[in-house]
């Protein structure tokens, strides 16, 4: 019995650290039990719809769509673009070019 204790304690250390590894930090991160979409099927979403490389990304509650979207900001030939993706529908809210005030 008490083999098995110390076993099954290994395993639930073992997934929890792996858990906690995979785990992505990010501005809004503490929302993402909301979102239906995960950070990394947003970011190939935002990439599909505006080319380039991702410079920052957030989670955040937002009017528009459900009210809870993933905004990214990709530099793209030489601007920045804002690319907002709704978090629970992953479809694209937004996709222009980052105004002179940006967040």
């Amino acid at each position: 019995m008490r083999k098995y204790l110390i076993l099954t304690a290994i395993a639930m250390l073992t997934a929890t650290g792996a858990a906690a590894h995979g785990v992505q930090h990010f501005k809004g991160a503490n929302l993402a039990p909301m979102a239906k979409v995960t950070l990394d099927t947003a970011r190939s979403t935002a990439l599909k719809a505006r080319p380039g490389v991702i410079t920052d990304q957030e989670l955040e509650k937002e009017r528009g769509g459900s009210g809870l979207r993933y905004s990214f900001d990709i530099k793209s030939n030489g601007k920045t673009y804002e690319v907002g993706v709704d978090a629970r529908t992953g479809k694209v809210l937004e996709n222009g070019a980052e105004g002179p005030n940006a967040d």
